[in-house]
């Protein structure tokens, strides 16, 4: 819920997507969901949910959200950007009628930003159902890296390199070892990716050496800015 795709699979349009988490878009887009689906989803997502869009202090919206979550729906929100852990424990402190009615977050974690991890480590423990996403990093911790010419950062490619697999494969085991981690979303797109990321299921514990990679973790702000200016694929 909350973004509307006007691209028209074009990825030179000017403008990919439309962001509106108001209720008018919920109202629409749920029966949208409906039809798609041909019965009711077990899990909706508020999309990249952020402390500015003012999502979590519509009370319209939210009870709206939680009459879906009385009728049997697992309601939650998408992170995005530097603030995730904010949006999420502000998310937390939700009540409607004496509910939360949001269970699940899905958010990014991955060896370059990090930062969320203690944050969805309380919600787990609170019984939410943590989702990590781009857990390589848009890309940037594949063979692929950040330019599309193998710039994979230099002690990701060497763990990689020692273990014979693919630096994503590393990564994903970074995130599957979260112990609040319960989907580690692949985001793969071509057989052959998917087959380097299930090589993650296969590494021994302790085999990547995660002693040498929190080193790459970046200040979220400076990621998050180096991400919005990746190209559309």
């Amino acid at each position: 819920m909350g973004y509307t795709y006007v691209a028209g699979w074009r990825t030179d349009a000017d403008t990919h997507e439309v962001k509106d988490h108001g209720l008018s878009t919920l109202q629409r887009q749920w029966p949208e969901t409906l039809g798609a689906l041909g019965r009711q989803p077990d899990v909706y997502l508020i999309h990249s949910a952020t402390l500015d869009t003012g999502v979590l202090e519509d009370s319209a919206v939210l009870a709206r959200l939680a009459e879906l979550a009385t009728a049997g729906v697992r309601v939650g929100l998408s992170t995005t950007g530097p603030q995730q852990a904010d949006t999420l424990r502000r998310a937390m402190t939700l009540q409607v009628d004496g509910m939360n009615p949001l269970s699940v977050v899905q958010a990014t974690w991955n060896l370059l930003e990090p930062s969320a991890g203690p944050a969805l480590a309380e919600a787990h423990a609170a019984g939410w159902s943590v989702v990590v996403k781009e857990a390589v990093a848009n890309g940037r911790l594949t063979a692929r890296g950040l330019t599309g010419q193998g710039d994979v950062p230099p002690a990701l490619a060497t763990v990689a390199a020692d273990l014979g697999i693919t630096p994503d494969a590393v990564a994903l085991d970074a995130a599957l070892n979260q112990p609040w981690a319960d989907v580690v979303l692949s985001g793969a797109s071509t057989r052959q990716q998917l087959n380097d990321n299930l090589r993650a299921l296969h590494i021994q514990p302790g085999g990547t050496r995660s002693a040498e990679l929190p080193a790459l973790a970046h200040e979220p702000a400076t990621y998050w800015q180096a991400r919005s200016g990746l190209p559309w694929t």
